[in-house]
């Protein structure tokens, strides 16, 4: 028996697969959907949130996709005031993902537009609250702080925020130059230190060597005489150099010994 098709019924039976076409969706491994049937959240939906086939009723559920993927989100640069009255410009990278996709849907608006808000007013917040130099010393802690308190915020939202990083602290000029002259004086501050410790212990050295050469007069006169030697052994220079006079008592006399001892004195 011979089926014959009409053009009616072929465009009946395209149009039954375009309209179940429209039910047929593929989610892939990352990917979540949130149902909703005549508005309200469907539930109870075998597969309803993937991954894999979902097969929904066309024109009577909506299917919203959801990804859980990590989002790396950069905050524009945000003007603020330190604690000590700096004004800077900093900018961040946070790194969230949504762990609840009908919340991410259902409680907030747009959850990105959300998350991005609330980083940038956290930021301006807690780096209000530091000063110029946790700013740029404690940048782990500050970080910490961020994520901490941007977690919080947006968990009703069924997303996690991993990490918070601020990228970059832009200073005024005049300010640069302060801490450009700020870090010169440190240097030179630890150099003169250095200094005066090496010579208090030189000094104290000299001292020990002092002592000990007081105790023994024959050492400190082979050291004079080694001191000179090593002057002499440069030729081309013509050198004075004072004599001790504890050196030359030996040869020295009293001119009035001999008068008083001699034959004028007797009587």
């Amino acid at each position: 028996m011979q089926m014959i098709f009409s053009p009616a019924l072929v465009l009946i039976l395209l149009g039954i697969v375009a309209i179940l076409s429209k039910g047929l969706y593929i989610l892939r491994e990352y990917e979540r959907a949130v149902i909703f049937r005549f508005g309200r959240l469907a539930r109870g939906i075998v597969g309803a949130n993937g991954p894999g086939v979902i097969v929904i009723l066309p024109f009577i559920d909506k299917l919203v996709r959801v990804s859980l993927r990590t989002v790396t989100m950069d905050v524009p640069p945000q003007d603020v005031i330190t604690k000590d009255n700096v004004s800077v410009k900093v900018n961040a990278v946070i790194y969230f993902r949504v762990v609840d996709a009908q919340k991410a849907i259902v409680d907030v608006e747009d959850y990105f537009y959300a998350t991005s808000m609330i980083a940038q007013t956290t930021l301006r917040s807690v780096l209000g609250q530091s000063q110029l130099d946790d700013l740029l010393s404690k940048r782990d802690e500050i970080n910490a702080d961020l994520q901490r308190i941007i977690d919080e915020a947006t968990e009703p939202w069924g997303i996690k925020v991993s990490t918070v990083e601020v990228k970059n602290v832009d200073l005024p000029q005049e300010m640069q130059r302060a801490i450009a002259r700020q870090a010169e004086a440190e240097r030179e501050r630890r150099s003169k230190i250095i200094n005066a410790e090496g010579e208090f212990q030189a000094s104290q050295r000299l001292a020990d060597a002092a002592a000990i050469l007081s105790r023994n007069p024959a050492s400190l006169q082979l050291r004079y005489l080694e001191t000179v030697a090593r002057i002499a052994g440069d030729k081309t220079s013509t050198i004075l150099f004072p004599i001790p006079i504890d050196f030359m008592k030996s040869f020295l006399k009293n001119p009035l010994t001999k008068s008083d001892t001699g034959p004028d004195q007797q009587i």
